[in-house]
């Protein structure tokens, strides 16, 4: 019985710790894109990160970071006294707790939108965030990780961008709105990748061709540079 009773209590402490992430980050900034672009938004930083791509300007993600309890980033949250947070990495979604995260900043009565590369399955997220799906064009290097069958669980509360690295990139994002038609489900964003493609071209091309589409730039980087490019 002593044996038994041991075990029980045991299982009982393991199932009481708290639900923790591993966080790189967590800041007061201006959302500096998609469709909340300008609005204060709380960002929460989740570290790791399974893909490697070539225009990523949030490398020091994929290591360190600290453990936090769900909770107590919660209280962190609303120390900055902020409606929108964006959940963002690194990949969040390569956490499984970020679901809950999700969940309880909704149930907080957030704003809330999640950054994910699209690489993992979208079903889980809580049905009030906003989920900005970045599918991985030629360019990136990671194109063979994008997870299409997230493409059906989109709805109008999503976004799907994309990071234009050159004009084959261009053409082929245009053939993937086209053939998924994802402008009639949500919006969709193309982004220059900085250094590759000069936004006045992606503009023009944009323009020319008449997507249905949203230009976008990065406006945090164009106020604060790329060293505060967060």
């Amino acid at each position: 019985m002593n044996a038994v009773a041991d075990a029980a209590a045991a299982s009982a402490v393991v199932t009481s710790q708290p639900e923790r992430l591993k966080l790189t980050e967590i800041f007061l900034s201006l959302q500096g894109e998609a469709r909340d672009a300008g609005w204060p938004t709380v960002f929460v930083r989740l570290t790791g990160c399974p893909l490697r791509c070539t225009y990523c300007d949030t490398a020091y993600a994929f290591h360190g970071g600290a453990w936090w309890n769900i909770d107590d980033i919660l209280i962190e949250v609303a120390s900055h006294g902020a409606r929108h947070v964006c959940v963002t990495g690194g990949e969040p979604l390569a956490q499984k707790r970020c679901l809950t995260l999700l969940s309880k900043l909704c149930d907080a009565g957030y704003c809330v939108s999640l950054e994910t590369s699209g690489a993992i399955d979208i079903a889980g997220v809580d049905a009030r965030v906003s989920r900005v799906l970045d599918i991985k064009t030629p360019g990136s290097g990671e194109v063979e990780r994008n997870l299409w069958s997230n493409l059906p669980l989109l709805t109008p509360r999503d976004q799907v961008k994309f990071v234009i690295c050159s004009r084959a990139d261009f053409d082929w994002a245009k053939g993937i709105v086209g053939e998924h038609r994802l402008h009639e489900t949500c919006d969709v964003l193309f982004s220059p990748s900085a250094n590759e493609v000069p936004a006045r071209e992606l503009a023009d091309w944009i323009v020319a061709d008449k997507l249905p589409v949203r230009f976008q730039m990065q406006l945090h980087k164009l106020l604060w540079g790329e060293e505060q490019g967060r």
